[in-house]
């Protein structure tokens, strides 16, 4: 097999117009990888570290020439000359020099560009598409190839919003007996039809972060209702051909033990906020409700579990941030039914599979999520079929950062329909 040849880096810009890292590996054989690395904006404290230059004088310290000087310096010696598919060993020698238990030292955002870019050019020397090279890397044999579940963030809150709404992402969840081509038609019908809504009512479709509209509305629940007449207007039944879920982002509207919302006046204890989530779920059927709670409210966690698990898959991010540690926890205190896997919360590549392989093993649902500071790199599309996750999240189907994803789970779609005519 080829060994790595040379590493080299350079900053470019994501979508929200922030430095991040371009990642180039070159193997003996010529064939290269290259990977850009995304950014979080809503980012939990459990994550691994994103290491910023804090310069004020550049990109108003957001700049990463610290983080391409370790990649370059310090990483590239000590990799160059490794056999590119041993993703194991390299990532483990990743993990090693940093030592650090969240990346803190070299920071998570060099070292995933470099654990991805070895893999996409370890799969180029091979002649193997991306996906079917990390699949490789998967245990389970029980599991199928698959083209995740779209959850389409068509209405954007929170962080990723204008401070208009306090949940973060108002998604629309195509029926999963639905091939992958005809979720993604379903799922912009119904983002048209929200912007003719929104049009009809003299609410300008602003854009959020990722991609999906950012109305200014008096309440959370305005939004499900306006997400809910869309669904109906594209001739669509919700609940049967098309769910509603929400990534209320809580810690944003968590403060000194109690959560704060525009629907009422005064403050939500835990108890509080799980009892409106389930009128919620009454009136618009969740099939999906992400980190409804803090990352740190276990108990509330297990109410909300205890109470609408029937229904609902109840998710974790900022909970868990694709940490084995954390997920563990989880699990022991049936806390969740569902996780999110984020590689830039965790590092490696090696790491986001064995947490979803983890995931996978305690019966829960997997969900694959791109960050709201996205490149054009279209990884994690791959990553997500080759990790058999059932859902994924890339946004709203809009901007060329998200389609890049979904285009490239079409491109997937069709190379699994190759394969399995042979």
């Amino acid at each position: 097999m080829a060994k790595i040849k040379l590493i080299t880096s350079r900053e470019i810009i994501n979508a929200k117009g922030d430095p991040t890292l371009e990642t180039a590996v070159v193997l003996t054989d010529g064939a290269i990888g290259i990977a850009s690395v995304p950014s979080g904006t809503s980012v939990g404290k459990y994550e691994a570290l994103e290491l910023r230059d804090n310069d004020p004088k550049r990109y108003s310290g957001k700049g990463v020439l610290n983080a391409i000087s370790n990649v370059e310096k310090i990483i590239s010696p000590l990799l160059v000359g490794m056999e590119a598919n041993n993703q194991q060993d390299i990532d483990k020698k990743l993990i090693q020099i940093d030592g650090t238990k969240n990346k803190s030292k070299y920071g998570a955002n060099a070292i995933l560009s470099v654990s991805i870019s070895v893999a996409k050019a370890a799969a180029r020397s091979m002649s193997l598409p991306l996906f079917l090279y990390l699949r490789e890397y998967i245990k389970s044999s029980t599991t199928t190839l698959k083209i995740p579940t779209p959850l389409f963030n068509i209405l954007n809150g929170g962080k990723h919003g204008e401070g208009n709404l306090d949940f973060q992402e108002f998604l629309v969840i195509p029926a999963t007996s639905k091939k992958y081509s005809e979720s993604l038609e379903l799922g912009l019908n119904v983002y048209y039809s929200l912007k003719k809504i929104l049009q009809t009512n003299n609410l300008p479709p602003l854009l959020g972060l990722e991609g999906g509209f950012s109305p200014k509305l008096a309440s959370n629940v305005d939004a499900l209702l306006l997400i809910k007449q869309a669904i109906e207007q594209s001739n669509l039944r919700v609940g049967f051909d098309m769910f509603i879920g929400l990534d209320c982002a809580a810690d944003n509207f968590f403060d000194d033990g109690k959560y704060k919302l525009k629907d009422r006046s005064t403050v939500f204890s835990a108890k509080e906020l799980v009892s409106f989530y389930t009128t919620i779920n009454n009136d618009y059927h969740l099939l999906y409700l992400e980190d409804g709670l803090s990352q740190d409210d276990w108990e509330g966690w297990q109410e909300l579990s205890n109470m609408m698990t029937q229904q609902t898959i109840i998710v974790g991010d900022d909970l868990i941030a694709t940490n084995p540690f954390r997920l563990q926890e989880a699990i022991a205190k049936k806390a969740v039914t569902g996780v999110i896997i984020k590689p830039n919360q965790i590092g490696t590549v090696m790491e986001a599979l064995a947490v979803s392989e983890m995931a996978r093993q305690a019966g829960l649902k997997i969900i694959v999520s791109h960050r709201s500071g996205e490149t054009n790199d279209d990884f994690i599309a791959d990553f997500a079929v080759a990790a058999s996750s059932d859902y994924v999240k890339f946004g709203a189907p809009a901007r060329g950062e998200r389609v890049a994803k979904y285009n490239r789970l079409l491109q997937i779609e069709s190379q699994l329909k190759s394969l399995q005519a042979k």
